[in-house]
């Protein structure tokens, strides 16, 4: 049989027929195929803290942003102000409702004044609760729910979480020891929170200022006295060029905790993940401060000591005897007619009943073992 061959031209034009629908349909293919971008949708966010840029309290605020930063890889970022680059101190909570910050690190004894049930977080002795304790009773004993509903009650559009257990904080600092609770009276004094209803009980002027305006204030001679809150912060605000005198130990704040507020507004349109990032972040902090304050409150403590000329004392007993008796007073009458300070007063008191037992008969006293280490013993008399 005859093998017929077409002619090259028509070969040709069949290739290149198909190459060129090949090419159209590789086109279109690739069309079809979605576009995949590689630039990272990031999520701003503006905080500002209640402290001064040198206070320890606004490094533990950087390092809360600055971990949310690192779990999300950027995808949310996080920068914190200090006091009064936006508002002062005791405007955060409005301006973090209204949006006018996303968010922010405080404490909430500055919201006191809006709901005095609010401040039974920070102020007073809780039943002998350490902080760490107060937030044990937040996140599994009802405390979580009862500070939602008390921020519903005066409209407050936050989300918030609450991180960093505070050592126990000084009676203050004053021009010489206060050896009685008579000592106290007619002394311009500042505090927060319902330790203003405490030591203005106890007869003292009381003026509620922010960390920043405290030494200031002393310094002028405005104060006869002053409590902030620990060894670090009190001696980077200036306490030791104002005061040589500190007196340990008070129940008026003695488990006090660090709030960190978001607009709940903003915060709602987060994704769940970086919900879980946020929450996991602020624990991680939580326990991060809460080893960083032991190293450097006790450095500052020493230092102060050994190189500022300090002097501290301990509070008198008959104090803090007289401190538990006038706080009795001052919650029972901020609790009769607040439905909400006896619902969360009574929360706490439960759980404190069973959590206080339980820690005094487990663990042991610290002080023998510091004693049987650290302090001189005597040498024995040659006989």
């Amino acid at each position: 049989m005859k093998k017929t061959h077409k002619p090259a031209s028509t070969a040709t034009s069949s290739r290149r027929k198909f190459l060129g629908t090949a090419a159209t349909g590789g086109a279109a293919a690739a069309l079809s195929f979605p576009m995949i971008s590689t630039a990272q949708s990031v999520t701003q966010m503006r905080f500002q803290s209640t402290w001064p840029s040198k206070d320890i309290f606004h490094e533990y605020a950087l390092d809360f942003a600055k971990k949310v930063n690192d779990m999300t890889g950027g995808e949310l970022k996080i920068e914190v102000l200090p006091a009064g680059a936006v508002v002062p101190a005791f405007g955060l909570l409005d301006a973090i409702s209204k949006g006018t910050l996303d968010g922010g690190h405080g404490v909430m004894g500055y919201n006191y004044g809006k709901q005095s049930a609010i401040a039974l977080w920070t102020s007073g002795p809780v039943f002998g609760m350490d902080a760490n304790m107060v937030l044990a009773w937040h996140k599994y004993g009802g405390g979580k729910e009862l500070l939602e509903k008390l921020y519903t009650s005066i409209g407050a559009n936050v989300t918030s979480f609450l991180s960093g257990p505070m050592p126990t904080q000084p009676l203050g600092w004053f021009k010489k020891p206060i050896t009685k609770s008579d000592d106290l009276k007619g002394l311009k004094f500042r505090t927060n929170g319902l330790a203003i209803d405490l030591f203005t009980a106890m007869g003292a002027a009381v003026n509620a200022l922010p960390g920043g305006e405290i030494v200031p204030a002393m310094d002028r001679g405005l104060l006869d006295g002053a409590e902030f809150n620990n060894a670090s912060s009190d001696r980077l605000l200036g306490f030791p060029d104002v005061s040589k005198v500190c007196m340990l130990q008070s129940f008026h704040q003695s488990s006090e905790q660090f709030e960190i507020s978001f607009n709940k507004t903003k915060y709602d349109t987060l994704p769940a993940k970086m919900k879980a990032i946020i929450s996991n972040a602020v624990e991680a902090a939580s326990a991060d401060m809460s080893w960083k304050a032991i190293d450097r409150y006790s450095k500052d403590y020493r230092d102060m000591q050994t190189k500022d000329g300090v002097k501290f004392y301990k509070t008198p007993d008959t104090i803090l005897q007289t401190q538990l008796k006038i706080w009795d007073d001052v919650v029972k009458k901020k609790g009769a007619d607040n439905a909400l300070f006896q619902e969360v007063e009574k929360s706490q008191r439960a759980f404190a009943e069973r959590a206080m037992k339980w820690d005094m008969d487990t663990n042991n006293n610290r002080r023998m073992a510091y004693n049987h280490y650290f302090l001189k013993k005597a040498a024995p008399k040659k006989g």
